[in-house]
């Protein structure tokens, strides 16, 4: 089946076939639909015409999106070449996906800087081919150990949620809230721990107080406080949903403060934030790191279950490989 790929600047300049795409697959296209949101929400404000997407098209008498490849900016620098696909995981067969990642590749090459492209983040199967691809296309390897992340998608909606018991904190004064500019300060220490064990997207301190200011000012951070007697309320657990659409919030965020761990404030605090957020979006997304099972059974607690495009009902696996840092620049996420 022949391919051809077009080249967009701006929200604006998508054709409907891409604004369907988007809403008939908002979960696996959060990634990249909730900053077209956003820009698109403020377009004729911005003069930064850095941002850059790439469709592929089936080249039929009606063509479909068969790919669509982000190379964008958030407030922390370049993201990673997100990839999204509405195709079934089943249909991403060598004839289909190499001539599409060949496309894409192709039309970053002439338009981005090879160092701009520090990494990319898709579906196994996509981030492979692309890291291939764009190797002999550029000359550029992966990094020695390229595989930064790799999780499972998940997603949690009205029918999957889960409002069980929470674990008692007997003689603590415990409070689930947005954050307020008044816990900017504490709540950046916990975004500072949390990109700590995030190689290599650390951020400095002052970074991560602009990043909490940020999202609080977008009212995108949930706080755990617990206050011991006699003394003043602490954040023990923070919880972000920085990627939104109409219909999906994507948690992007979850990190404990190590004195506070063992606690179930995490899961305390989840099931809090979704219960509040599917009053009006149809679901939450997540992706939870395969080295992180912990972690995985506390959202299964909550009521998140695995992510499928594929027939078989197998959990989408994504994976973001990093490209040699002697080369690059890197963004962040």
């Amino acid at each position: 089946m022949p391919f051809t790929a077009s080249i967009y600047r701006r929200p604006s300049e998508f054709p409907v076939a891409v604004w369907k795409c988007f809403k008939e697959h908002p979960h696996d296209s959060n990634i990249i639909y909730a900053h077209v949101q956003k820009v698109a929400f403020c377009e004729g404000l911005i003069t930064d015409q850095s941002d850059l997407w790439v469709v592929c098209w089936s080249a039929e008498v009606d063509p479909s999106v068969a790919f669509i490849a982000s190379c964008t900016t958030g407030p922390l620098g370049p993201y990673p070449i997100f990839i999204f696909t509405p195709l079934l995981l089943d249909e991403l067969v060598y004839d289909v996906a190499q001539p599409c990642i060949q496309l894409i590749v192709g039309a970053l090459r002439n338009h981005v800087a090879p160092e701009r492209v520090f990494s990319v983040f898709a579906v196994d199967a996509v981030a492979d081919t692309f890291a291939i691809i764009w190797m002999t296309e550029t000359g550029v390897p992966p990094n020695p150990a390229p595989v930064y992340y790799h999780a499972d998608f998940m997603c949690c909606t009205t029918a999957t949620f889960k409002n069980g018991p929470q674990k008692p904190l007997p003689g603590l004064g415990v409070e689930l809230r947005l954050a307020t500019m008044l816990d900017a300060s504490a709540v950046a220490r916990l975004c500072y721990g949390f990109a700590a064990g995030s190689e290599p997207f650390v951020l400095t301190e002052e970074q991560a107080l602009y990043e909490a200011t940020l999202m609080i000012r977008a009212e995108q951070v949930w706080v755990h406080t617990i206050q011991e007697p006699g003394q003043g309320s602490e954040i023990a657990c923070i919880v972000a949903t920085t990627r939104t659409t109409d219909t999906v919030s994507a948690v992007t965020k979850v990190y404990t403060n190590p004195s506070w761990r063992s606690r179930g404030c995490a899961e305390r605090l989840m099931r809090h934030v979704c219960e509040n957020l599917l009053q009006t979006k149809d679901s939450l997304v997540l992706y939870v790191a395969h080295d992180n099972p912990a972690a995985a059974k506390v959202y299964e607690r909550v009521g998140f279950v695995g992510y499928s495009s594929s027939i078989n009902g197998m959990t989408d696996s994504w994976k973001e490989i990093g490209f040699d840092r002697e080369v690059v620049e890197l963004g962040h996420w």
